[in-house]
């Protein structure tokens, strides 16, 4: 079965920097589109980046665009997103989810991030 399971959250100072990671198994993840979505407390999902399933295509959120980098190692099956100069409103649990922006099937249980001084 698809297994999506996000690591690398954790509570940083605005400013700061993290750098998720989700590691997928269950399919053939070289051959998927990939994104990456986040939920602010009490509010909807959002869409933050996306990337091709060969990797040479990237999208970004304007909220965070120049800031955060997607990207992904097929050999290791492993989704990546490095956030840099993060926020206070980047606070939220981080889904990695199989498909591309809001059409996307699969997501995994979440890791929270939040930013505060």
């Amino acid at each position: 079965q698809v297994q999506l399971v996000e690591s690398g959250g954790g509570v940083v100072q605005p400013g700061g920097s993290l750098r998720l990671s989700c590691a997928a198994s269950g399919f053939t993840f070289s051959a998927y589109r990939m994104s990456w979505v986040r939920q602010a407390p009490g509010k909807g999902k959002d869409w933050v980046s996306s990337i091709t399933a060969g990797g040479g295509v990237t999208r970004y959120a304007d909220s965070v665009k120049g800031r955060f980098t997607i990207s992904r190692d097929n050999a290791k099956n492993r989704l990546y997103l490095e956030m840099n100069s993060l926020k206070t409103e980047d606070t939220a649990v981080y889904y990695c989810a199989r498909g591309w922006a809001t059409d996307y099937d699969y997501w995994g249980q979440g890791t929270q991030v939040t930013v505060s001084s």
